[in-house]
């Protein structure tokens, strides 16, 4: 089981410190529940192969057990502890440091319509579940450190397969965000800040790629694979988002907050809204939702 043989791989390269001889790989190791620690994160990827690893981000908590895996940008501050471990049963935990760079070039390699769609707030932390072929591809890295000779060749192309999966992953949308940072994509970033900045008023994707230097063709291409979608699509997703969490404080005001965020037919507003949250915004239940999160993380 590719669990099994995570966990024994793990123990057994685990050294004072959480580096290995592999650059950008950590392996953490506790024998016991230790101290919260406060810090800011790194960009990276932690999969915890035994034990929980317990997150939190503001009021909002995580938590990640057993074969599930997080992603974190860089300087987000968390408050992170181990909250499972014995000596005969620490808990461990792999970690794996995100290059934008490479990110980004995968991001302009992949074939047309092979990244999902999806869009997530670069500040955000969710929990998925690892697949069966992250598992396997984080296996056969670890696997290196016991064959030192194949690292230069094998290391590359197993990092590679990771980031793959991850930007495939249900947590793809940030991870692609990840790789906007880098200076290959920065012409994207420009047109992804110009969008949030902007995103309640019209405009054609031919404004804004002369606008930040670059064909209409190009801008398009790059920033679907960026971001999954076209920069009309990452508007409305937008303005909808923007929506929904005015809807969670005012829910009887609807009319004037699709106004608000660009819509100026209310039947339009309703009908994408949803065709995006499954539900018309009269009776969408995030708002309570919401509320409800709030309390229960005050009464923690």
């Amino acid at each position: 089981m590719l669990l099994n043989e995570l966990r024994t791989l793990l123990n057994r390269h685990a050294r004072v410190g959480g580096t290995t001889a592999i650059e950008g790989v950590l392996i953490s190791k506790a024998e016991g529940a230790d101290a919260p620690s406060a810090a800011m994160t790194e960009t990276c990827m932690t999969l915890v192969a035994q034990g929980a690893k317990r997150v939190a981000l503001g009021k909002c908590v995580y938590e990640c057990r057993a074969g599930q895996y997080l992603v974190a940008s860089g300087g987000l501050p968390v408050i992170s502890r181990f909250t499972e471990g014995a000596p005969d049963r620490p808990a461990l935990g792999f970690g794996l440091l995100l290059q934008p760079s490479a990110i980004a070039d995968l991001l302009i390699q992949a074939a047309p319509g092979t990244v999902p769609n999806g869009h997530a707030a670069p500040s955000t932390l969710t929990v998925s579940d690892a697949s069966g072929e992250l598992l396997d591809a984080v296996v056969r890295l670890l696997r290196l450190l016991d064959r030192p000779q194949d690292m230069d060749i094998l290391v590359p192309l197993n990092k590679r397969e990771i980031l793959w999966r991850l930007i495939t992953s249900e947590q793809g949308a940030a991870v692609r965000q990840i790789g906007l940072a880098d200076s290959k994509l920065s012409h994207v970033t420009k047109a992804v800040q110009w969008i949030r900045e902007n995103y309640r008023a019209s405009f054609r994707v031919e404004d804004v790629a002369e606008l930040i230097g670059m064909s209409p063709s190009t801008l398009f291409r790059n920033f679907q694979a960026v971001t999954g979608m076209s920069p009309i699509q990452f508007q409305k997703r937008l303005r909808l988002h923007e929506a929904r969490i005015l809807l969670a404080s005012h829910p009887k005001d609807i009319a004037h907050i699709g106004r608000h965020v660009g819509y100026e037919s209310p039947s339009q507003f309703s009908r994408e809204y949803r065709r995006q949250f499954g539900v018309p915004p009269s009776r969408d239940t995030f708002g309570r939702a919401v509320n409800r999160a709030v309390r229960l993380i005050s009464h923690e």
